[in-house]
């Protein structure tokens, strides 16, 4: 499965970018620190899954997710406040910063192997 990381927190990237490595089924292609160029990015290569932060300065996560076309969506983000209008945009999961390991790794990944 090829993912992508967007996050405008350089550690919250690398800690995805971890999770992401420890699995052999996820492919991550690029990791963003905005939302900008991504959906040019994803109109040009095949994308099944992104890690989207909500909050990043130039945009918003809920937006870029709903002009995601057919990908699946998993938020990580310190705001729990936005957890219901992920289900707007038909989002997988939503983990809250720190994201444990234990989690994401039993939790998330392990949906679509």
């Amino acid at each position: 499965m090829t993912c992508l990381i967007v996050d405008d927190e350089p550690l919250a990237r690398e800690g995805v970018q971890r999770l992401v490595a420890s699995r052999a089924s996820l492919v991550l292609l690029r990791s963003f620190s905005s939302t900008l160029g991504v959906l040019d990015y994803v109109a040009s290569h095949p994308v099944d899954l992104v890690f989207l932060a909500i909050e990043m300065p130039g945009g918003n996560g809920l937006e870029l997710a709903a002009s995601l076309p057919a990908t699946l969506v998993i938020f990580t983000t310190a705001y729990a406040e936005y957890a219901l209008q992920s289900y707007d945009v038909e989002a997988i999961d939503y983990l809250v910063k720190p994201i444990a390991a234990p989690r994401s790794v039993s939790g998330v990944f392990v949906t679509k192997e």
